[in-house]
């Protein structure tokens, strides 16, 4: 009897050992299943040939492209602790098909692939890999291709940094836009806003090309971005860092930068800052100066941000450190002009402003008729017209308006884009 009861109870075990191996091998026999390569759908991008009509419409459907961040999640560290986090040595960086060993620099080479004269336009891209373990910050510049400032930043920034004394890697592309600048343009020769296509599309229009071959060859390798800008149109802005403060890492970001103007600004669709983001790679706009002309005292106070930014993130060791923080700024308005004239500025770049004090004039040079404009709100002239003649409805002075109300969901001011009848790809100097 007892010998039978034994043969029962290993035949039971038995039985419970073979009920749950099925268990567990079911979920994975589903797993296989679903993976199965030849289950899987081949997502067809529509080439476009639209004229320079359609390109919002195309704008708005490449900003909404979903991108998959460089980074895994499971292992994300917060930005402020990525060089703490490090450990053992620094890794060779992987860039446009070349291998950066540790504790080395070099120049490498870029080309989009959609080439406008038929021949390779290149733009040279800079690498520093330091000796040891840290985060990979990228700085880019003239995206549009008339905002020189940027441009002899990261020339400076770049080649004062001594690779075996860097923590991590730091990438600069002093010239994004290469067709742009070539001609002195904002724009792509198609007339397109590069700054409205990324993260690109590779079967979409040249400009959607370009920023698709820029994003995932270069951007996508960044752990940090700060993209370098001046003002539109003959506008210029004070050195500014522009960030949605509702990210903590771009909060990390601007708090490294020392004493610079700090706006809360949603980036729009489109733009390199808001494709990164989506990306999951924390980024600010680094605005200074206006377009077409290279003023170095703006450029003297964007290197010492972006040196203090690196320092800060424990990138490089220094005891220079930048003075107290300025105000941050939840919210900014542009005062438009309601006459065409010429515009003649009574305030300066950095002015503080109380509600009702005159910010310039606009006198009619045909019958001299002469109008004020006043500002609306107590602030800080962040941004202004430089003096030319504006038709009505021109943004002529942006102010930064003092407030301790924190950043919320909504669209602050300064980014509210297009008003009503205006296209898509306008831009009135609103948003990089």
């Amino acid at each position: 009897m007892t010998e039978l009861y034994r043969h029962l109870r290993d035949f039971l075990t038995h039985c419970l050992i073979a009920i749950f191996l099925l268990s567990l091998a079911g979920p994975l026999l589903a797993d296989s299943a679903a993976t199965d390569p030849g289950d899987q759908h081949t997502v067809i991008h529509k080439d476009t040939t639209d004229d320079a009509d359609s390109a919002p419409s195309e704008a708005a459907a490449t900003a909404t492209a979903t991108f998959a961040p460089s980074l895994d999640e499971e292992t994300e560290i917060p930005l402020a602790n990525a060089v703490a986090a490090a450990a053992g040595l620094a890794e060779p960086l992987e860039l446009l098909g070349t291998e950066i060993m540790p504790g080395t620099s070099q120049r490498l080479s870029w080309s989009a692939t959609e080439l406008f004269e038929g021949v390779s336009v290149s733009t040279p891209v800079l690498v520093v890999n330091g000796a040891l373990p840290g985060p990979t910050l990228c700085l880019t510049a003239a995206v549009h291709g008339d905002e020189l400032n940027g441009i002899e930043m990261v020339r400076r920034v770049m080649h004062d940094l001594t690779p075996a004394k860097v923590s991590g890697a730091v990438i600069g592309v002093p010239i994004v836009n290469v067709q742009g600048f070539r001609r002195g343009s904002r724009y792509l020769p198609d007339r397109r806003d590069l700054n409205r296509y990324f993260p690109g599309n590779p079967r979409g229009s040249a400009a959607a090309r370009i920023a698709h071959s820029f994003f995932t060859n270069v951007i996508a390798k960044c752990d940090a971005l700060v993209d370098l800008h001046t003002g539109s149109f003959e506008r210029t802005n004070l050195p500014q860092i522009r960030a949605d403060l509702r990210n903590p890492d771009a909060v990390t970001l601007t708090e490294g930068f020392g004493s610079m103007v700090i706006l809360h600004s949603t980036p729009t669709a489109g733009t390199l800052r808001y494709a990164a983001t989506e990306a999951g790679i924390p980024a600010v706009t680094l605005e200074a100066g206006g377009p077409s002309q290279l003023e170095l005292s703006e450029v003297k106070v964007g290197v010492k941000g972006i040196q203090t930014l690196i320092h800060t993130l424990g990138m490089v060791r220094k005891t220079r450190l930048w003075g107290d923080p300025e105000p941050v700024y939840y919210r900014s308005s542009w005062v438009r002009a309601d006459n065409g004239g010429i515009l003649l500025a009574d305030v300066s770049l950095g002015s503080t402003v109380r509600k009702g004090d005159l910010l310039g004039t606009i006198t009619d040079p045909m019958n001299n008729a002469r109008s004020e404009l006043r500002s609306p709100y107590s602030g800080r002239i962040i941004g202004m017209a430089r003096n030319q003649v504006v038709m009505p409805g021109f943004a002529t002075f942006h102010i930064g308006i003092q407030t301790d109300e924190p950043p919320t969901g909504e669209v602050d001011d300064d980014t509210l884009g297009n008003e009503i009848g205006d296209s898509d790809d306008y831009v009135d100097g609103m948003s990089e």
